[in-house]
């Protein structure tokens, strides 16, 4: 059995050789590596005690706060796998998850009066077969029922700080995140150990991390998404460095905290630099900021020339740009540190990675525009329980991205086009099949096409052109209200249309690229 990959040794190497180093800043609190060493022990010795197995799946529902990090790294080291959910996701969709995960523990965080999150997961834990331990991350006060030996504080105080990490292989899995194409259900990407393991260790490659000279990260980006929780969290604990976490990206916030706390290394989707350098003004402390920030980084959706130009100019630092998804852990591909970026590139393959471009029956594009292809030991080991859709993407150790691009005489790739149909809203992915399948159970839609718009600050807008059903007069705010109340809030449709046709091909397909 081949150990040495275990996701669960970047902390438990970083508390042993720097115990006393900040680990995790979050409002006013500082949390050492021995102490969040400690806490995610308590968590490992609870699920054990609770019948959790090496294996089985156990689901989370967190924000960014220092209990995320704690139970993650707890589930890994009582050798079961990791499921992060959306924290924006409603009950229907929770049970979902839980569901297709098979999984038999949820940690869930209760969220606040104007945001229940513990509430919602509550519900949906209690309709679904298999899950039958629930833990929950705050008082208790706003969801009715929850026993005291469910409060996830109460249930980890009378544990060990002591557990001796399961041994698992570099090949189980260690994580599922949940994506999906343009068709069906979403799926789970199943991410070995050393998927997560070699992604985040590919840091010293990527941006010069070293243990002797750590950095303090900023965490903005949702750690549920595989974006942070490989570039930041993971890469942070690897490096034995300091992760700033804030809940949910405010621009002057996150300004403010980047100043407070030195911050050497920033990453975001376009839209957060957008925000970022719209909140610049005479408060900010800019020439401190410049004094520290040694790297930002970029990926999710592309970047503009416009953007780069503007951070560099006003904060010293050239954004660098990456590619990825959660099916490889997530990075592929990255600019060459310490070198000029190719504006508008994704960069080459990281060491180890091989990337290449394809047609649709998997032969070799030597020249021209061609689907990205990717190798390598970020590559999952395939949808969790969907063989049928892993056949789909994973052919003799490739997989293919559904990404279009183009090459340079260099090797760098520039992404020309998804031929998924999936939009970014402000760096979340929305996939349009899901809401279609559920808009179409209203009793007013008779055929619906969801799609992507343009949208100054989230990139792209949900909206939904929809053909009545004959003789219906639901009104398109009608229609909206109904939507909210079905999906998270980043993905349900902002916008509806009423057409009396939807275009198509002659076999029927919606040539969704006709309509705006």
């Amino acid at each position: 059995m081949n150990t040495t990959r275990n996701l669960a040794t970047l902390l438990t190497d970083s508390a042993a050789r720097h115990p006393d180093r900040t680990a995790i800043v979050f409002a006013d609190h500082r949390l050492s590596y021995a102490a969040l060493d400690a806490a995610s022990n308590r968590v490992a010795n609870l699920i054990v005690e609770r019948g959790i197995q090496p294996g089985d799946k156990v689901a989370l529902s967190c924000p960014n706060v220092p209990e995320f990090t704690a139970v993650y790294f707890g589930i890994l080291k009582a050798g079961a796998v990791v499921v992060p959910l959306n924290v924006m996701l409603k009950p229907r969709e929770i049970a979902y998850h839980l569901t297709n995960s098979d999984a038999r523990a949820y940690f869930a965080f209760e969220g606040t009066p104007e945001s229940p999150m513990g509430e919602a997961a509550w519900e949906a834990m209690r309709a679904t077969d298999g899950c039958n331990e629930f833990f929950l991350i705050g008082e208790g006060t706003s969801v009715r029922g929850v026993a005291p030996s469910q409060l996830y504080h109460e249930a980890i105080a009378a544990q060990s700080e002591t557990f001796s990490t399961v041994r698992r292989d570099e090949d189980d899995t260690a994580v599922i995140l949940y994506t999906s194409g343009t068709t069906g259900q979403p799926k789970g990407a199943e991410l070995r150990h050393r998927n997560m393991y070699e992604n985040a260790r590919a840091a010293a490659d990527l941006y010069d991390c070293d243990s002797d000279r750590p950095d303090t990260y900023l965490c903005v980006l949702p750690l549920f998404h595989s974006f942070a929780q490989t570039v930041f969290q993971n890469t942070a604990m690897a490096f034995g460095g300091t992760l700033v976490l804030q809940p949910r990206f405010e621009p002057r916030a996150a300004l403010q905290l980047m100043s407070k706390h030195d911050v050497t290394f920033f990453g975001g989707v376009p839209t957060m630099y957008w925000a970022l350098l719209e909140a610049l003004d005479e408060t900010v402390d800019v020439a401190r900021l410049v004094a520290h920030l040694r790297i930002a980084v970029a990926g999710g959706s592309a970047l503009s020339a416009e953007i780069h130009k503007q951070f560099e100019n006003r904060l010293g630092v050239t954004i660098l740009e990456g590619y990825g998804l959660s099916e490889t852990s997530p990075i592929a591909s990255f600019a060459r540190y310490g070198e000029r970026p190719r504006v508008g590139s994704v960069g080459v393959p990281i060491r180890g990675v091989r990337m290449k471009l394809i047609d649709d029956h998997w032969n070799d594009v030597d020249e021209g525009i061609g689907e990205i292809a990717i190798s390598g030991h970020n590559v999952m080991k395939g949808y969790y329980n969907r063989p049928e859709a892993t056949a789909e993407v994973l052919h003799d150790n490739w997989f293919r991205t559904g990404d279009l691009a183009r090459t340079d005489e260099d090797g760098f790739f520039y992404i020309v086009d998804r031929s998924k149909d999936m939009i970014i809203r402000g760096g979340y992915n929305v996939y349009p099949r899901e809401l279609e399948e559920v808009l179409m159970q209203h009793p007013a839609v008779s055929l619906v096409a969801v799609i992507g718009v343009p949208h100054e600050s989230h990139g792209e807008e949900v909206k939904a052109v929809v053909v009545r059903t004959r003789g219906d007069q639901t009104t398109e705010d009608e229609l909206l209200v109904w939507a909210r109340d079905q999906f998270a809030a980043y993905k349900y449709p902002r916008q509806i249309e009423f057409v009396d046709a939807l275009p198509m091909t002659s076999t029927g397909k919606i040539l969704k690229r006709q309509l705006t």
